[in-house]
């Protein structure tokens, strides 16, 4: 391959797909914003009904950063996660079924927003090796068209993209549909053989910390929770 057709094919990659994934982080990140707020306003309007003062249930939100919003809400922690880069996916993925992205291959590069379910405890006791579930990822194009992999999020999958813009109404229901599971998926006691053994170090470094590793599903199967949208 010579010189020219080089420098041709990589113009032709800078003219062409490295402006459509910078047009994908940038809505990426508008839709992020947006999230941060929605995720405010969530946290003031169940606490304007929960029946309860205690201040342990409550619903308490935070910004930590520009790529990263936390939900406390009663003893879980959802953490939401905007990943810096676009993404393409493999040709065996549900999308190329899909009219819109035949359409225009540039459709289909995506920046991705994480929802990790944690304990709050994990984060109250800094126990660094507990475990968070990913219970939905949120996939945006360049032009606001978006679909929802994850738990219970029906209506909201690969067969929908390129139907229906994010809107505010929509971003809320992924938010609480993600909060309601997480919420519903309770902490099980771990299998008793993985349970068999423990170091007198654990016991002064960990226990003494409230550092025995836990995840709500430590030892079992959690995809039994899965659910297509």
């Amino acid at each position: 391959m010579g010189n020219n057709s080089i420098k041709k094919q990589i113009t032709e990659l800078l003219n062409q797909k490295a402006p459509v994934k910078q047009k994908v982080f940038d809505k990426t990140r508008e839709v992020f914003q947006q999230m941060k707020k929605l995720l405010e306003e969530i946290e003031a309007e169940y606490n304007g009904v929960l029946i309860s003062d205690d201040e342990r249930i409550r619903l308490q939100y935070k910004d930590r950063g520009e790529f990263v919003a936390q939900l406390k809400v009663a003893g879980d922690m959802l953490i939401f996660n905007m990943h810096s880069n676009t993404f393409e996916f493999d040709r065996d993925h549900e999308i190329w079924k899909n009219e819109y992205s035949k359409k225009d291959v540039s459709n289909t590069y995506c920046g991705v927003i994480y929802f990790y379910n944690f304990l709050y405890d994990s984060f109250k006791y800094k126990r660094h090796e507990d475990i968070g579930y990913l219970v939905a990822r949120l996939f945006v194009n360049k032009d606001g068209y978006f679909f929802v992999e994850g738990k219970r999020q029906r209506g909201m999958g690969v067969k929908s993209f390129g139907k229906k813009k994010l809107d505010n109404e929509s971003l809320k229901k992924i938010i609480e549909v993600a909060v309601f599971y997480s919420l519903s998926f309770d902490l099980l006691v771990p299998p008793y053989d993985d349970m068999i053994m423990m170091t007198l170090m654990q016991v002064e470094q960990e226990i003494m910390n409230s550092g025995i590793k836990t995840g709500k599903r430590l030892g079992f199967q959690y995809k039994s929770d899965d659910v297509k949208g």
